[in-house]
């Protein structure tokens, strides 16, 4: 199994980037990666730094700043070789940047991170990260201070909840969950919510209509979860309802700490996260696994493999 290359962590100083920081620490030193540390000054604080000091010192204090910062949020957990990386402009677009020139494998990052002038995350960043991203990307919830140990990760995670529209990302969707719920001995749940038809009540073809889509819902997730090579047949669920409140619902419902899904993609825009996706983030406060649509270049199993290091840890 390929190893990841790097695991790059965005961070603006928040509580919540801690919990994502232990994190991507815990991933990276587990693979012998590259932890790079992200920090993306607002260009006016640059410019400002330099009327203030006829000269700026900006990145060096910046550096500084975040090596503090790992320090005191890691301790004696410091494990992974850590590089701290400082850039001036917008925060998604730099991300989105430095992930692709330095071969990123997984971003890590926070759902929620400061307000104000040195705002970072979501919605706008993380959205946007979301949107764009060609390398899956682990969400932290803004509520979650992150493992202290491998062992944490596994009481974390508790059982993953995998999402399906039944379309043909579906496959590599669940074979990624698979393989996380396999090396952490967990719990896999692959679900999926039937929306509700919108006809008039009473139309006579309702009932029908309604009876073919729980029929075919049920012989897909049967193909999808019987051919567990281990033996260890995934559990199958079919909901009703809104989607990204019924898949909210279910995972509190069976606590399950991660959710894994696929990002919607356009032959002509690339990756879209979808209202499902940004929604489930916003209800959900859990960890959420989410996967580019798969590039060209990329062939399922490799895919498979960098998705699945966040199981491994």
């Amino acid at each position: 199994m390929n190893a990841i290359p790097l695991v790059l962590c965005p961070i603006d100083f928040s509580d919540s980037s801690r919990g994502a920081l232990r994190y991507g620490n815990a991933i990276a030193a587990h693979f012998g990666a590259k932890l790079v540390l992200l920090v993306v000054n607002d260009p006016l604080l640059l410019e400002a730094s330099v009327i203030a000091a006829a000269t700026s010192n900006l990145v060096d204090e910046t550096v500084r700043e975040m090596e503090r910062f790992f320090k005191q949020t890691l301790g004696t957990r410091a494990k992974a070789e850590a590089e701290f990386v400082v850039v001036a402009g917008k925060p998604a677009p730099e991300i989105l940047r430095v992930s692709r020139e330095r071969g990123a494998g997984l971003i890590v990052m926070a759902s929620h991170g400061l307000s104000g002038f040195r705002k970072l995350f979501f919605g706008s960043t993380t959205e946007r990260v979301l949107r764009e991203t060609t390398v899956p990307t682990l969400v932290t919830s803004g509520a979650d201070t992150g493992p202290s140990d491998f062992e944490d990760v596994r009481k974390a995670v508790r059982r993953v909840l995998v999402p399906v529209d039944l379309t043909p990302a579906t496959s590599h969707q669940v074979a990624v969950a698979r393989q996380i719920s396999q090396k952490l001995s967990v719990p896999l749940l692959v679900a999926h919510v039937i929306e509700p038809v919108r006809a008039l009540s009473g139309h006579p073809a309702l009932p029908t209509v309604e009876t073919e889509r729980r029929y075919r819902a049920e012989a897909e997730l049967e193909r999808l979860t019987s051919d567990a090579a281990d033996g260890a047949t995934p559990e199958a669920l079919i909901a009703y309802g809104e989607p990204a409140e019924e898949i909210a619902k279910v995972a509190g419902d069976r606590d399950a700490g991660l959710i894994v899904m696929g990002l919607h993609s356009s032959p002509l825009l690339g990756p879209r996260m979808g209202s499902v996706t940004y929604r489930v983030l916003c209800l959900a406060h859990r960890l959420v696994l989410a996967l580019p649509p798969q590039a060209d270049r990329m062939r399922q199993g490799e895919a498979v493999d960098t998705a699945g290091h966040v199981a491994q840890i």
